[in-house]
């Protein structure tokens, strides 16, 4: 019997022994296509011996370093690299162990900023539903996923949140993609204007929305419009790359593909691509040095900011990324895009099928036509992750696509060193887990 607390009681699952490519396998020796990277992590795939090297070498040199007392070499190489591919005025990073504390960091180090700068009167926080930005409380209370925040709604600190940017069920008929764009940041602008402009201290969003939405990218014009009310009123903006950032649609960070940089950065998952468990915020040179010129002291930590390991293997991770591998992810991209839509793109039950780069959703729906969803006691999303599952994919599908209760997708985001016929193989797989689930 096993003590580890699984993520569902009544499921246990097989247990994973190897990895190797775009593969895992488990005791049985059975294979798994790892086509969503499990949660958009394993970009390199399983086993890249660069990457275990690295971390090996830095094992026996120097395995921890608290950063109260001492800097790393790993973690100063890797905050140079990832500052001299970043956009904007970017100048600071600080490492995590993951996606949730970064964005906690950036919640916090925002408000820290106001303060520091003589306007403590600012203090709200806008999201965005149907987002996610983690699980720790900070995070989830600016993640706008009703399923996921409902039974700690009384913990939550208050944070507004409005319209995503999901053009498939939200734009009107008639309406151009630039005009849907310019109309949905507007509800940022009217909300810092209902809560008052001095007391908007930050606006957080995903670039490319996850797990909650499905690979959906903001529309045309519609980040530098956001990027335009931000600096209109001095509200932060906070981008959380966690899922999509590091390359996964086709830029290292994915707010180039909107032409935008923010105030904020949060990267993670690909940043250690499962080698190591690592996170980072970064921030800008203003934001740093009103720090700096100030208290000199973020009131933030934990134990493990800049583990030397962790840093080593990011920093073998983003060298290799930038070596030319995220180079050929857009071309990976459309050549996946290519196969999913001639696979389901007259599909009855496929609403949608969208996503950059290796980040790729398809929206499931009862109705293409008027785009109706599935009742969500179908269960439908957690029949295809079976299925799949079953035949040898893994891929993240997820329900409450609509509004944390009804509407299901599928998210994809396999390693950048998948080939034509493993993308085959995704989209045999991943069509036959969506029959069985529909006849289920």
């Amino acid at each position: 019997m096993s003590h580890v607390f699984p993520r569902h009681c009544h499921k246990a699952p097989p247990t994973a022994v190897r990895g190797k490519g775009c593969y895992l396998y488990d005791e049985s020796g059975k294979a798994y296509l790892d086509g969503s990277g499990g949660a958009a992590v394993s970009c390199l795939g399983h086993g890249d011996p660069d990457i275990i090297e690295a971390v090996q070498k830095q094992v026996a040199d120097l395995a921890f370093a608290h950063t109260g007392f001492l800097t790393s070499e790993p973690a100063e190489a890797l905050a140079d690299l990832l500052i001299a591919h970043a956009p904007g005025t970017f100048d600071r990073v600080y490492f995590v162990s993951g996606g949730s504390e970064a964005t906690e960091a950036a919640i916090k180090l925002a408000r820290q900023y106001h303060v520091e700068r003589g306007q403590p009167e600012r203090r709200h926080l806008i999201a965005r539903r149907q987002s996610y930005h983690g699980n720790t409380l900070g995070a989830l209370a600016a993640g706008g996923n009703a399923w996921r925040r409902a039974q700690f709604a009384p913990l939550l600190v208050e944070v507004s949140h409005i319209a995503p940017c999901y053009e498939y069920t939200l734009r009107e008929d008639g309406e151009s993609l630039e005009a849907y764009g310019l109309r949905a940041a507007q509800e940022l602008e009217d909300e810092i204007l209902r809560l008052g402009p001095d007391n908007v201290m930050a606006f957080m969003a995903e670039p490319v929305v996850g797990a909650t939405l499905g690979a959906v990218p903001g529309a045309p014009g519609y980040f530098k419009r956001i990027r335009e009310i931000c600096d209109k009123y001095g509200v932060l903006l906070i981008l959380d790359e966690v899922m999509c950032g590091m390359g996964r649609t086709g830029q290292l960070f994915a707010c180039d593909g909107d032409g935008v940089a923010p105030d904020i950065l949060c990267i993670a998952k690909g940043l250690g691509a499962g080698y190591q468990p690592i996170g980072a915020m970064l921030c800008t040179d203003h934001i740093y040095d009103t720090i700096n010129g100030g208290s000199g002291f973020f009131q933030h930590g934990h134990t493990y900011l800049g583990h030397p390991v962790a840093t080593a293997a990011g920093l073998a991770v983003v060298q290799k990324l930038t070596s030319g591998i995220v180079a050929g992810v857009t071309a990976k991209g459309e050549a996946l895009d290519t196969a999913l839509r001639a696979a389901f793109g007259q599909h009855p039950h496929v609403g949608d099928i969208r996503g950059r780069g290796l980040f790729r959703g398809i929206e499931i729906v009862e109705d293409r036509e008027t785009k109706t969803p599935f009742d969500p006691a179908r269960g439908l999303a957690g029949k295809i992750k079976a299925a799949a599952f079953e035949a040898g994919l893994i891929c993240y599908p997820m329900a409450g696509t609509r509004d944390g209760k009804h509407g299901d997708h599928v998210l994809l985001a396999p390693p950048f060193i998948i080939d034509d016929g493993q993308i085959g193989e995704l989209t045999d797989k991943l069509g036959a887990a969506l029959e069985a689930a529909l006849a289920s």
